[in-house]
């Protein structure tokens, strides 16, 4: 892929960035060769980003050609907003009022050059200032009011403006960002490029490692240049077209905000945000699948610590849970009206409204997996031993999983098929996992998960490699349609 600097006088460049061309923002305008060029990168460095300059043209037509242009039209119209700057402030109010609490005064200008400051004491702040206003060379404007800091302002600078005595440190940085996007000469011509984001330090991914590996690999085959990313990447996201998450998602988490930047940068995205909004929260589920008639344990949302009416409606043992529970946390039987006080007043300490449900005890679950309304996998998980769930947490720290038994998709009894479709339905056409309970030839969905595991050697079981082939050509096809809406 081309790596292009775009500036407005080349002959004015003054860092040193091997790997790149730099050229003129007049040339890349008009230019046949950039104009016919294909699979480029464009890092616009203009003097400005306002309405209808060069520099502004720049990143629209790159858009427009089908380059990835570093800032893109929504990060240069996100820095002159006023509303983005106050949000963004509140957002990081915290890491501002720790980071600037030394400095002396009612102003401060910091500057960011590809997300780093000259002392190591800004580095956070003006990484995460970068991530949010994903301009080259930046500079931010804090004023204190009160005892307080907030953001003012913040604009993108032109080289010519980096002060003399800053110029080296620029250069190192630059060198620095462009060595982390320069790929050299591929071994093999790529169509697309796919991110994989995933959390090295996560305890229970939704992936393990090998799958990772199969997943590259299904990828690769279909000639993706493939990258594995964490939260770190977030301002890389535009170099993409791709977004696969493959790290447990919640909705108030860099996840959720990694997969709104992708998907309003025009990135294929599983899981997309909307599957996220509606699959991590139980109190949406709950009244979904009871909207649309979907079968599912007998299910109150309750506000306050309401024993007599769980007991009337539901009976115990129940189940609670916390709207954002996931793999089994959050989640609790209570065996008694006492037992349910205790573990009900202690949740509400952490949200507002939870679930209860009938307790259904069976051997096993059923996971389905669901991709683009059709069915992908099916998976028995048996209960932890002599335990209610498939996850048993003990005292002692450890964690501790029931057998499981992964089916052939053509011998998923017909009645958990047809739920599970009908439930992953309401949620969209992405990746899901629908796990349920089966007593009596009846199905009752549990959850719809946007972001089901994926292991190597257990929900691939019966596929193999073909899981993660069908995963990977779903995400081809989808870029490829929008690739043809946009032609």
């Amino acid at each position: 892929m081309h790596q292009l600097v775009v500036v407005n006088n080349p002959e004015n460049w003054l860092l040193d960035i091997p790997g790149v061309q730099v050229i003129s923002a007049k040339n890349y305008i008009t230019d046949p060769q950039y104009i016919a060029l294909r699979n480029a990168k464009v890092f616009n460095l203009s003097r400005s980003y306002r309405y209808q300059t060069l520099g502004y043209y720049v990143s629209l037509l790159a858009t427009a050609r089908g380059h990835k242009p570093f800032p893109n039209v929504l990060a240069i119209q996100d820095l002159k907003s006023k509303t983005i700057i106050r949000i963004v402030s509140d957002e990081l109010d915290v890491l501002i009022q720790k980071t600037l609490k030394p400095i002396q005064g009612h102003r401060f200008t910091l500057s960011i050059y590809f997300g780093k400051n000259l002392a190591k004491r800004y580095d956070k702040l003006s990484s995460r200032l970068f991530d949010h206003f994903q301009a080259p060379l930046l500079r931010a404007e804090f004023l204190r009011k009160e005892k307080e800091w907030f953001l003012k302002n913040i604009y993108p600078i032109a080289t010519s403006e980096i002060p003399g005595e800053h110029r080296s440190f620029v250069s190192e940085m630059a060198q620095e960002f462009f060595k982390k996007r320069y790929r050299g000469v591929p071994k093999k011509e790529t169509r697309y490029d796919l991110a994989i984001l995933i959390n090295p330090d996560e305890m229970m991914p939704p992936s393990n490692e090998k799958a990772i590996r199969r997943f590259i690999q299904a990828a690769e085959a279909l000639h993706f240049y493939t990258e594995l990313i964490t939260k770190d990447d977030a301002s890389r996201l535009n170099e993409f077209d791709a977004l696969f998450i493959r790290e447990t998602t919640h909705v108030n988490h860099h996840t959720y905000r990694m997969a709104r930047r992708a998907a309003a940068e025009g990135l294929i995205v599983i899981d997309d945000p909307e599957s996220i909004l509606k699959c991590t929260n139980k109190v949406y589920l709950a009244e979904l699948l009871n909207k649309h008639h979907i079968p599912a344990p007998d299910t109150l949302i309750i506000q306050s610590v309401q024993t007599d009416m769980v007991q009337e409606k539901l009976g115990f043992p129940c189940i609670l849970k916390q709207p954002d529970s996931s793999f089994s946390q959050g989640v609790v039987k209570a065996d008694s009206a006492t037992e349910f006080v205790q573990m009900a007043e202690h949740l509400f300490e952490k949200s507002e409204l939870l679930i209860v449900q009938r307790f259904i005890p069976t051997e096993f679950d059923w996971r389905v997996g669901i991709l683009n309304r059709h069915p992908l996998f099916a998976c028995k998980y048996f209960m932890a031993r002599q335990h209610w769930q498939i996850y048993e947490r003990p005292d002692d720290g450890k964690i501790y999983e029931g057998d499981s038994e992964t089916i052939p998709a053509d011998e998923i009894p017909s009645h958990v098929l047809d739920t599970a479709i009908k439930a992953a339905a309401l949620i969209g056409d992405g990746l899901y996992g629908v796990d349920l309970k089966e007593v009596n030839n009846q199905a009752y969905v549990i959850e719809v998960n946007d972001n089901p595991s994926i292991d190597s050697g257990l929900e691939d079981a019966v596929l193999k490699d073909e899981l993660y082939r069908k995963i990977m050509l779903e995400l081809l096809r989808r870029i490829e349609e929008k690739k043809k809406g946009t032609s």
